[in-house]
């Protein structure tokens, strides 16, 4: 790709993720959302193979329909309230159509059946950015959201989402598709305690995004989109691959490592909550 051209790509994402996660009106921040997903389609479609070509429309048609509730939302709630402000999401109708939106976005159970196909579609580096880029417009307009949001709702995509992320990861040999399928369990992590703790779900974010990066970047030094390739690794680069293997545990969150930290956290606060019925 022209350099130039990936620079005015790379600006439009860093644009677009800036506007919508500094706005205080729907509008803006559904404009915000549409730069990003305008941005992220030449990267995803650049090698023009068919599978890469598939990905990016079918990206480009989740992210219409997601953006187009996301303004019927902000539209109803503004009809019946007068507001616009984001934090003003008052009507029911308005908040349950836009957790639709956003977890569509996001990738969360039900609307979760286009995200391992896009990154198996896209390069390394660009299923980098669809993992953790792109995830942050629309989790943080979750969390200017949450005291709005149905808690019930929220708790059934997270639960849904965890387990088939878990679940559905365990008989894939992509290494894409594992991350998505990794991903997606993480964000119904991250959905459960938004109600209860906004700020422990961008913690969780944070930590999420700063591993799936190092797990990345080392496949893509590797060049490893199978697990064959990394069955492999061990003699070619030793080193590397102990770092790979340290990221992955922490990824799936086993103590002493970093990851287990939000997990812990988040357990805690959920044994607080009074969820029993």
């Amino acid at each position: 790709m022209n350099p130039q051209a990936k620079l005015v790509f790379t600006t439009s994402l860093l644009l677009g993720t800036t506007i919508t996660i500094s706005s205080n009106h729907w509008a803006l921040a559904w404009t915000g959302l549409e730069i990003n997903t305008l941005a992220v389609l030449p990267l995803i479609s650049k090698s023009h193979h068919p599978r890469a070509i598939e990905a990016a429309t079918k990206y480009f048609l989740v992210q219409a329909t997601a953006s187009a509730l996301v303004l019927f939302s902000s539209m109803i709630n503004a009809w019946h309230s007068g507001q616009w402000d984001i934090t003003q999401l008052t009507h029911p109708t308005a908040c349950l159509l836009m957790t639709a939106a956003l977890s569509m976005k996001l990738g969360l159970v039900p609307f979760h059946f286009w995200f391992p196909e896009v990154l198996q579609g896209s390069s390394l580096t660009t299923g980098l950015l669809l993992s953790t880029a792109m995830k942050l417009p629309p989790m943080v307009l979750l969390f200017l959201t949450s005291q709005s949001l149905n808690p019930t709702l929220l708790t059934s995509l997270a639960i849904l989402s965890t387990a088939v992320g878990g679940w559905m990861g365990l008989n894939q040999t992509q290494t894409r598709k594992i991350m998505a399928f990794s991903s997606i369990s993480h964000l119904g992590w991250m959905t459960i305690v938004l109600v209860y703790d906004p700020k422990l779900t961008l913690l969780n974010f944070y930590l999420y995004a700063l591993m799936t990066a190092s797990v990345f970047l080392t496949m893509n030094t590797m060049k490893a989109l199978q697990l064959s390739t990394l069955m492999t690794m061990w003699a070619k680069t030793p080193s590397l691959s102990a770092l790979l293997l340290l990221t992955l545990l922490s990824l799936a969150g086993l103590p002493p490592l970093t990851g287990f930290l939000p997990k812990w956290l988040i357990i805690q606060e959920l044994t607080k909550q009074s969820m029993a019925p």
